[in-house]
């Protein structure tokens, strides 16, 4: 079964079951994709958290339902999945900006979203470049932060703590990196090396292990044989500036309509800097032929 077909039976089992207490666990069992691969997956095609969507569409439908009923608020709360009134209140201002009271009222506006369809987006203005190969498995050591399937928002957020803390450049220094004033591998970033759970994924900031280097204080993993399709980002002034829109057009125009299907593994970005000092990274994904 193609993406987009698991993608769109994924929607439609979410529509049937939004009265439920739905979790990406239970949405990514109408697929083969693992939790974790589904939630990213769903992240970088929908630019949003699989949780985001399931929550916007049973508050859309809690506002239909406050305009064409006389269904009370505590009575969408507990159908929606709501400890109480106030806490489904919070939520419901948040996304329409009125309270569900105020939303009975006739010719009030509200922001209604409707259920995601999938389809194959065809840009075919910008070229993607890319290449396919298959590499033996390596150790990366680094460090690592376990987060639960609907936070891939908050990998940015883990950079910044690695960068204020000095880990960052602890490992920074340790790396095994070309000199100044070359072409150079500054840095590497491994997310989904192993599955502890089904609720959660691993991300770890790292580098390639040599022979020579000390691992001491950091995390070690195993990164398995593998077919990758690899892209090459723009060059850009920040690092990894240029990574979330590279993600989107991967998942967005490459995988739906490429011929390889992505298989359970680990996902890479390799960073780079080049002699000018401007930085373009690698994503690495593992693939199969469809």
């Amino acid at each position: 079964m193609d993406m987009l077909t698991q993608l769109n039976g994924a929607m439609e089992y979410i529509e049937t079951n939004l009265d439920n207490d739905l979790i990406v666990e239970d949405v990514s069992r109408v697929t083969s994709y693992s939790p974790y691969h589904f939630g990213r997956l769903f992240y970088y095609i929908a630019g949003m958290t699989l949780t985001e969507y399931i929550r916007k569409r049973k508050l859309s439908l809690a506002a239909m339902a406050l305009q064409n009923s006389s269904v009370k608020v505590i009575d969408l709360a507990v159908m929606y999945g709501y400890d109480s009134a106030d806490s489904f209140t919070r939520a419901f201002v948040k996304q329409h900006g009125v309270t569900p009271t105020v939303a009975r009222q006739v010719g009030i506006k509200l922001t209604l979203f409707p259920p995601l369809t999938f389809q194959i987006k065809v840009e075919g203005v910008r070229a993607l470049n890319w290449r396919i190969e298959e590499i033996d498995a390596f150790v990366v050591f680094g460090i690592e932060k376990v987060f639960s399937n609907d936070e891939t928002d908050r990998v940015p957020w883990f950079w910044d703590e690695c960068r204020k803390d000095g880990s960052f450049e602890r490992l920074s220094k340790v790396a095994a990196t070309k000199p100044e004033g070359q072409e150079r591998h500054i840095i590497n970033a491994v997310c989904g090396y192993y599955e502890p759970s089904e609720d959660s994924f691993p991300y770890m900031i790292c580098t390639l292990k040599e022979p020579e280097s000390n691992t001491e204080g950091f995390i070690e993993a195993v990164i398995p044989k593998a077919t990758w399709a690899i892209f090459t980002s723009e060059k850009t002034e920040e690092m990894g500036e240029s990574i979330p829109e590279l993600n989107m057009r991967i998942y967005n125009e490459w995988l739906p309509s490429s011929g390889y299907d992505k298989v359970s593994g680990p996902d890479m970005e390799v960073y780079f800097t080049d002699p000018y000092g401007q930085y373009y990274a690698e994503v690495w994904i593992p693939v199969t032929k469809a």
